[in-house]
C-alpha cells in the first residue's frame, strides 16, 4: 500500500513562504536540502505524518501560475475562528467562514485563505471526516 508523504509546491521567495507557513499553519523545516540553484525545504509539524515540500528556483523572477488542476490544501484545526482571527490578525486576508449542509446535517465549517504564491489552503472544523 502507498503511503503520502509530501505534497510540493513551487515558490517565488523562499523566506516570505517560510514565514507563512510558519505563522499560518505552525510548520517548521524538517530538513533543507540547498543545491546549485534551487532548494527544497520540507516542513511539518508534530500533528503531520505528511510533509510540505516547497521548491525554489533560483532565477525565477515571474510569479508561478497554478493551471486549472490546482486545487488547495486542506489542514484541521481545533478552533475555526480563533484560527480565522489569528490570520486576519496577521494581515493574510482570510475568505468569509462558510457552512456546508448535506441533508440537512452540518457536513463542514471552513474558510480559505492563500500563501504568498497564491496557492489555496482549507481551513475546517474539526468535525466527522475532518479529523
Amino acid at each position: 500500500m502507498a503511503k503520502i508523504i509530501h505534497s510540493m509546491v513551487r515558490v517565488l521567495d523562499l523566506e516570505k513562504s517560510l514565514k507563512f507557513y510558519k505563522e499560518a499553519l505552525d510548520l517548521a523545516i524538517a530538513e533543507r536540502l540547498d543545491f546549485e540553484g534551487f532548494s527544497l525545504v520540507y516542513l511539518r509539524n508534530d500533528e503531520n505524518d505528511m510533509e510540505l515540500e516547497l521548491t525554489w528556483n533560483e532565477g525565477t523572477e515571474e510569479a508561478y501560475t497554478h493551471g486549472s488542476g490546482y486545487g488547495h490544501i486542506a489542514v484541521a484545526v481545533e478552533d475555526l475562528e480563533a484560527e480565522h482571527a489569528k490570520l486576519t490578525d496577521l494581515g493574510y486576508e482570510p475568505a468569509d467562514v462558510k457552512e456546508f449542509f448535506r441533508e440537512g446535517q452540518l457536513l463542514a465549517k471552513f474558510f480559505f485563505v492563500q500563501d504568498p504564491d497564491g496557492y489555496k489552503i482549507e481551513f475546517l472544523q474539526r468535525h466527522g471526516r475532518y479529523q
